[in-house]
């Protein structure tokens, strides 16, 4: 299981490649993950919004979750699991943990309930019913997904709940991760990946990021140097990357994710389940330019 010291460092949320006739490709996802374990990264997160959770069936999550578990294994690596078992409905939300937890998953990522937008106090006794599985949460917070935003004292509230280790926080700036400095010792990991560097000066034990697939070890590198208190440099090294993540968000996460990994061989494919598509001819000439330079 993971505890609340582990979390920090690199944490990627894979992407689930698919066949072009939308199933799973397992012979992709497996190559992939190998290419990726590669790098020292602190560990992995399945089905979040980068592995196209809201169209992913929990069996293929299953299925996936044991296919990292026998690479990661194969490797001879020590990587924790994290799976994504959050909806909006609290009872699924506690069947997808209790399930997750009897794979052996190292611990779930439960998003805040978006939809339904809940008062405060319900998304904090959403999180509450969580946590008493058993199965290490990390919440997140994610308001332009889920259509809400938790206020700083009930996020305080969900960190003191025993079972959540952390905070993955893509809020979209500063305000909350500054808010809780001094009022929670539980780690944040910074989930906007715009603002990586930044977080990690304003006391982020790391970063969830889509982004690092692409450049890992310059990611691992920003990630060094502020762990040493070098935030100037974290930063004057992230700027590099800063143009990389703007071309990798400028249209729906993971599509362009995905045809980066499709053109490096790693995915034999770029297919996506609808409603999402493929990036458009202009984003690829731009991404193709990009990643041509040195």
């Amino acid at each position: 299981m993971l505890h609340v010291e582990n979390l920090k460092g690199i944490f990627v949320p894979v992407a689930t490649p698919f066949t072009q006739d939308g199933e799973i490709d397992l012979a992709s996802f497996i190559h992939y993950l190998e290419e990726l374990l590669r790098h020292p990264i602190q560990g992995i997160v399945l089905n979040g919004t980068t592995g196209e959770a809201p169209t992913v069936e929990w069996a293929e999550v299953e299925t996936l979750f044991h296919a990292a578990r026998t690479v990661i294994r194969r490797l001879g690596i020590c990587m924790p699991i994290i799976v994504g078992t959050g909806t909006n409905d609290t009872r699924t939300t506690i069947r997808r943990t209790e399930a997750a937890g009897k794979w052996g998953a190292d611990a779930v990522l439960a998003v805040t309930p978006y939809y339904s937008r809940p008062s405060a106090d319900g998304v904090y006794r959403h999180f509450k019913a969580v946590a008493h599985t058993g199965v290490p949460l990390v919440a997140y917070e994610v308001p332009e997904r889920t259509g809400i935003r938790v206020p700083v004292d009930t996020m305080v509230r969900i960190l003191e709940l025993d079972g959540v280790i952390g905070l993955k926080d893509a809020s979209g700036g500063f305000e909350l991760v500054n808010a809780l400095a001094g009022r929670s010792a539980k780690p944040i990991l910074a989930g906007s990946d715009d603002l990586f560097a930044a977080m990690l000066r304003y006391g982020a034990s790391g970063g969830l990021l889509a982004s690092a697939h692409v450049r890992t070890e310059a990611f691992l590198e920003v990630y060094r140097l502020a762990e040493e208190g070098r935030y100037d440099e974290a930063e004057a090294a992230f700027s590099k990357l800063l143009p990389l993540i703007r071309l990798l968000f400028r249209e729906t996460n993971p599509a362009p994710i995905k045809w980066v990994l499709a053109q490096a061989g790693l995915f034999a494919s770029d297919a996506l389940r609808l409603p999402l598509t493929p990036i458009t001819q202009e984003l690829q000439k731009e991404l193709s330019a990009f990643l041509a330079s040195p």
